[in-house]
């Protein structure tokens, strides 16, 4: 075979190959663009959390600034979509107070929530012996004192989206929820801790995704 021929044999190759390149380029643009217009035309709304209620079964702090907590929270979460499914893949719960994490990670079991679905849960937040800042471990001292205490309930975990039979890719979900808690009625003259009371908290959550 001569060099030219060779050279005729090696440029229609990759002209095919190129035409293969270019058709599957084009191919992906046209499935881009058909997931974009009907995700527009969903118009996908992230999910509504609200903490319900809180529960404390226990809270100590004591040296060298240790806090061992134990609480039980409810919280709701509802998909406002009338056409999508949301899948919670992993959710991870935990309690922070002024911006510092008091509590281990309590995990929520994968779920699907379905259009216009609601899901509560109502996992147990605790810790034992977790070291906090010294000027956290004062203030919490101090909030203990006065009958109340101001944490933020995180969530934070990934989901995915379900159109009909499609379903994304994950997603990171952030869930903040403030949550005001009484030790009890200070009226009373009870002091310290009182355990196994409800508070009903109905706090918006505000969610991130």
């Amino acid at each position: 075979m001569s060099v030219k021929q060779c050279h005729h044999h090696g440029g229609k190759k990759r002209k095919i190959i190129k035409r293969i390149l270019i058709g599957l380029g084009i191919l992906a643009i046209i499935v881009l663009l058909i997931f974009f217009i009907t995700w527009a035309i969903l118009q996908p709304k992230k999910p509504r959390f609200v903490l319900q209620d809180a529960t404390i079964y226990g809270f100590n702090v004591s040296a060298p600034i240790l806090l061992s907590s134990n609480f039980q929270v409810t919280v709701s979460s509802r998909n406002p979509n009338s056409k999508i499914g949301v899948y919670y893949d992993k959710l991870e719960v935990f309690a922070t107070y002024h911006s510092q994490q008091i509590t281990y990670f309590t995990v929520i079991q994968p779920v699907y929530q379905g259009h216009k679905d609601t899901n509560i849960w109502s996992p147990f937040v605790y810790g034992t012996n977790v070291p906090v800042a010294p000027y956290n471990g004062a203030a919490l001292s101090q909030d203990q004192s006065n009958g109340a205490i101001g944490l933020v309930i995180k969530i934070n975990g990934r989901v995915r989206w379900k159109v009909g039979s499609f379903i994304s890719g994950r997603y990171h979900i952030h869930v903040t929820c403030p949550a005001y808690i009484p030790f009890g009625n200070r009226n009373s003259g009870i002091a310290g801790v009182v355990t196994g009371v409800k508070y009903q908290l109905a706090r918006k959550c505000s969610v991130s995704v």
